[in-house]
């Protein structure tokens, strides 16, 4: 689930393996350049944590940010037979 915390939308999400989460970033990459609003994010092995807010906006939370957080929400539940929660 997503928590709104100091100007921020965040969640993390883990996975099997890095492959796994590497590839989730892969697909969230591309979501996030064709939307032009790009996230904040780092990975450690298998756990890929996620911050979003909208630079333009004063670093707030917009509904850009909303937009990208459901895209990769549908990212990773379309895989859920691979990752777990």
């Amino acid at each position: 689930m997503w928590k709104e915390e100091k100007n921020q939308l965040k969640r993390s999400f883990q996975f099997t393996n890095f492959i796994e989460a590497f590839g989730f970033m892969s697909q969230v990459a591309l979501i996030a350049e064709k939307m032009n609003h790009h996230p904040n994010w780092s990975n450690v092995y298998n756990k890929v944590d996620i911050a979003l807010s909208t630079h333009d906006a004063d670093n707030s939370i917009t509904e850009k940010d909303r937009k990208l957080a459901s895209e990769i929400d549908k990212i990773f539940k379309g895989k859920n037979s691979l990752f777990k929660y």
